[in-house]
């Protein structure tokens, strides 16, 4: 008994990788917080709290490389962002900034502007849209450096495993183009490449384009090799079935809840409709999966840690949620009359919660 004990204390502290839909569970409660905010101070501490968590838990394969090309392009989104206020009327608020010549523009452009007054207000109001934008990319980010995305594969239900293969495949494409990029420019390095600038980018850009075509190549092979996306025996008819039973489903699951979150949409297009679009698709997904034979070699099992995770990245979308009806000047910053963004009690302790992981969850096993 006193073994078995210390081996339960001991998983929490001994190395091994996570179970995937742990990670992605904890990085869609993070988006969902974000999304729920345009809070600078708030959004830039649950970029922090990714950061965090993936600097402490992620390990060497090459999918945990990509992050920094995440934090990159929510850079970019938010300059973009930015960008595009100064460029589409930047003079819709009283607080004018500086002033850019305008381009005059024909009579059936009117509305748009080009250049003018550029205001405070709106600068600020791109400003804490592309944060959010750049928070939620960042988010996704997060789960792809973390969890391993060959392991998702196994999680997909068989049903739907052809289209979980092209996802798959689809969510590795940036892991892969970080890994080539950090190869060519080891190899440049060992080969006594010291150019900067246009020429170094062509260099590099070149042979990183060949690497991922002759992955993307050999995978491809290595799929048809192994029966991927092969029908078999199945009869058409079971197959069209299956296929409009879940296609059908899933647009009837959007209906629904875009019935749900729009007052104005009739009754029928709420609850019923999300009810019977759920129906459905778990329908075709039992009629599709009967078809597929599957067998598991070491499966990923769900200890506390992977509860823990989940818990920390649910309650935070779920504080923030809460905060929306108590407080939402908090989450919100008014525009008008400019406000200085405030950091509340309860989304700082959400947010505290979302970083738990990088703590209290096992460390990685090294590849």
């Amino acid at each position: 008994m006193a073994a078995q004990a210390v081996s339960r204390r001991g998983a929490l502290i001994l190395p091994r990788t996570l179970h995937p839909g742990a990670w992605w569970i904890w990085a869609l409660g993070l988006a969902t917080a974000a999304s729920r905010t345009t809070n600078p101070v708030l959004l830039a501490l649950i970029v922090a709290a990714a950061s965090f968590v993936v600097a402490r838990r992620r390990g060497d394969a090459p999918w945990a490389l990509a992050f920094r090309l995440y934090l990159w392009l929510g850079a970019l989104i938010v300059a973009s962002r930015l960008l595009f206020r100064v460029i589409f009327g930047g003079g819709g608020g009283t607080h004018v900034l500086f002033t850019l010549p305008e381009i005059p523009l024909p009579e059936f452009a009117a509305g748009i502007r080009l250049f003018g007054p550029v205001a405070a207000e709106e600068l600020l109001s791109g400003l804490y849209d592309g944060m959010r934008l750049a928070a939620m990319v960042v988010c996704v980010g997060a789960a792809n450096a973390l969890a391993n995305p060959k392991r998702l594969l196994k999680l997909v239900p068989a049903a739907l495993y052809e289209a979980g293969t092209a996802i798959v495949v689809a969510l590795s494409v940036a892991p892969q183009l970080a890994e080539s990029v950090l190869r060519v420019r080891r190899a440049r390095r060992l080969r006594g490449g010291t150019g900067a600038g246009v020429r170094a980018l062509r260099a590099i850009l070149l042979p990183v384009l060949a690497d991922a075509l002759d992955r993307s190549l050999t995978l491809a092979a290595a799929l048809d090799s192994r029966g991927y996306a092969r029908a078999g025996t199945t009869p058409f008819r079971v197959r069209l079935a299956s296929g409009t039973l879940v296609v059908g489903g899933l647009i009837g699951v959007c209906v629904g809840v875009y019935g749900l979150l729009d007052g104005t949409t009739p009754r029928a297009l709420g609850s019923p409709m999300l009810f019977a679009g759920a129906a459905a698709a778990v329908t075709g997904m039992l009629l599709g999966g009967r078809r597929i034979g599957r067998t598991r070699y070491r499966p990923d099992r769900w200890g506390t840690p992977e509860t823990v995770t989940a818990l920390c990245g649910v309650g935070t979308g779920a504080l923030l949620f809460a905060t929306v009806s108590l407080d939402p000047g908090n989450l919100y910053p008014s525009l008008s009359p400019l406000t200085w963004p405030a950091l509340a009690p309860l989304p700082a302790a959400a947010i505290t919660l979302a970083a738990l992981p990088g703590v209290v969850t096992p460390p990685p096993v090294p590849s």
